[in-house]
């Protein structure tokens, strides 16, 4: 490293002793936590401010009008400036293309594949990305964008002071944490989402840096923004077991409603690439799609924040939430489909909600023993968040602090547990990690695999390997090699490509002892099966499994020659070693 790189890298790093002082001390991690925390409330306040200001300026809303919430709009703002949106955003990306990755990793990507380390530059670019989507008013929620800046403020102030992978990737999480708690004025459900979603477990070690987060974020946004979410909601009475029956089947179907729509994300995504546009052009095209609709209804507009306070404040008709919940639901797969940046987590509390009233009008009045369309339209909300989103403890304490209703949240729970549990049977993933699935990775949480993929069987295997050609004899090679020698010997071609593996026991067997002249390839083992260097220790485990065989070699795949010999009991000893050091770290040990 040339001495212009070092003086570039060591303004990004904190001083010594500050460094020395978090990493040595638990109280130093809790500090930094508090100042993520800060951090992320101003931030999550500040993009709220941003794009408030521009939903009141380009459609002509009043002071603190929340777009969603409005009667009517002018029908030329409400039809044109989400493709008007759309078009800026092609335009940014055109001109931000050289400075962000294609696929820039959000916090639960970071944590599990990359010890959270995130890049700021493209965090931002994200971050921009969602505000104008948003402020343009296409149907995406801004909590995409608000975890993804904290989280990756969070990473960047880590890495400056070189923390450990898991103190890094709990830190990531307090900036998620902070983020989500300034967004819903709940901390409980903040800190909760960090462990469930972005740090994958919940453990002594995470618990104080993530709620002081959370808790620091909530009063810089309390200050900055005034809001409060406490909604009023008719409490049902004593729990009936008709009414445990209704939210269970309320949290099925809102399952079956999740994956539907996330599907239809993936439907409209597909549906786009293959029209004959330009890839910037689909978001103009998007946003006309979404502008047809506002014309129907202004609520699917933007993430839908007034119109879900208007939807259980209001008593609507059947045919009024059943035609709502369509045009949401088409505006939200369109808005992401054709290339909005945003998420679902918003849309998934506003469809859920208005799932719930319907219940309320479709289920007869004795079943619901007391439960109106405001109770059902929390357990909805909640349920079908944790079908897309996930999280089923951070929806219930999102519920707690939306209505401070301890027997409303018991009714939550009982719908989320059924809808996670039945989206996790039947389909397997959250919205985020079924996106991650569809670009090829494997990754269903936040759990830290990234150790896991940088142990490879080409780090793991020896390269003092013994080859024999193929075509030697038994008496040459037992000359060469007598017993105690060597246990095993790669075979290779005349090419020197992989052939098999010659166990020296074989080759010494007493049925031999006449038929020195038989060439050693009608001996060899494995002759089809043979290790790749990027396999990561899990895939070669695996794959001696499938084998029966206690050592493979490792293959070059591109012209099949030799690079070494991996066995099963190194392997599983440093997996074991990996897994412990790992566990060990979960749990905040030493």
């Amino acid at each position: 490293m040339g001495l212009g790189q070092r003086l570039g890298r060591s303004w990004l790093l904190a001083p010594p002793s500050a460094r020395a002082f978090v990493r040595a001390s638990e109280l130093g991690l809790v500090g930094v936590a508090a100042l993520v925390g800060l951090a992320s409330g101003a931030a999550v306040s500040g993009i709220a401010w941003l794009t408030q200001s521009m939903h009141e300026v380009f459609f002509g809303l009043p002071l603190g009008e929340r777009l969603s919430s409005v009667g009517s709009l002018r029908y030329w703002a409400a039809f044109l400036l989400p493709a008007v949106g759309g078009g800026v955003l092609a335009l940014w990306l055109a001109l931000t293309a050289r400075w962000t990755q294609r696929h820039p990793a959000d916090p639960i990507e970071a944590n599990a594949l990359h010890g959270g380390r995130m890049s700021l530059v493209d965090s931002v670019q994200v971050t921009v990305q969602n505000v104008i989507s948003n402020g343009f008013g296409a149907s995406v929620g801004l909590e995409a964008g608000y975890t993804q800046i904290c989280a990756a403020l969070a990473s960047r102030l880590g890495r400056s002071l070189e923390l450990r992978r898991a103190d890094l990737r709990t830190l990531v999480g307090c900036g998620a944490a902070g983020a989500i708690a300034s967004a819903f004025n709940g901390p409980l459900t903040g800190a909760f989402y960090a462990f469930e979603l972005i740090v994958g477990v919940y453990s002594i070690g995470t618990l104080t840096p993530v709620i002081v987060a959370s808790l620091a974020a909530t009063f810089v946004s309390r200050a900055l923004l005034g809001h409060s979410h406490l909604i009023a909601v008719v409490e049902p009475g004593a729990i009936a077991n008709t009414q445990v029956a209704v939210v269970a089947g309320l949290g099925l179907v809102s399952a079956a409603f999740g994956i539907a729509l996330m599907w239809a994300v993936t439907g409209v995504e597909r549906t786009f690439r293959v029209l004959p546009l330009p890839p910037l052009a689909r978001p103009a095209l998007g946003g006309l799609g979404v502008g047809l609709f506002a014309l129907v209804s202004p609520q699917v507009l933007s993430a839908g924040h007034g119109a879900f306070q208007a939807t259980l404040a209001q008593n609507s008709t059947l045919t009024a939430l059943g035609g709502l919940i369509a045009l949401k639901a088409l505006a939200a797969a369109i808005s992401l489909g054709s290339g909005f940046r945003g998420g679902l987590f918003f849309a998934a509390l506003f469809l859920g909600a208005l799932l719930g009233k319907l219940a309320a009008l479709l289920i007869p009045a004795g079943l619901l023993g007391g439960m109106d369309g405001s109770v059902l339209a929390m357990v909805g909300m909640s349920s079908l968040a944790v079908a897309i989103v996930g999280g089923p403890l951070t929806m219930t304490f999102l519920a707690l602090e939306m209505t401070g209703d301890f027997q409303i949240t018991v009714l939550v729970l009982v719908a989320v547990i059924v809808a996670s549990t039945t989206v996790r049977k039947l389909f397997g993933y959250s919205f985020a990690t079924w996106r991650f699935h569809l670009r090829g990775e494997s990754i269903r949480s936040a759990h830290d695999v990234g150790w896991l993929r940088s142990l490879t069987v080409g780090k793991l295997m020896r390269r003092d390997v013994r080859t024999v050609r193929a075509d030697s004899t038994v008496a040459m090679l037992r000359r060469d090699f007598p017993p105690g020698s060597t246990q095993r010997l790669i075979v290779v071609d005349n090419a020197d490509r992989y052939a098999g593996i010659l166990l020296v026991p074989d080759l010494h067997a007493s049925s031999l002892d006449d038929k020195g002249d038989t060439k050693v390839g009608e001996l060899m083992r494995y002759t089809k099966v043979a290790l790749d260097p990027a396999m990561n220790v899990k895939e070669a485990m695996e794959a001696f499994d499938s084998a029966e065989s206690e050592e493979l070699a490792v293959v070059n795949r591109a012209d099949g020659k030799v690079l070494g010999l991996l066995t099963e009991s190194h392997a599983l000893k440093r997996y074991s070693a990996e897994l412990d050091r790992h566990r060990r770290d979960i749990l905040g040990e030493l």
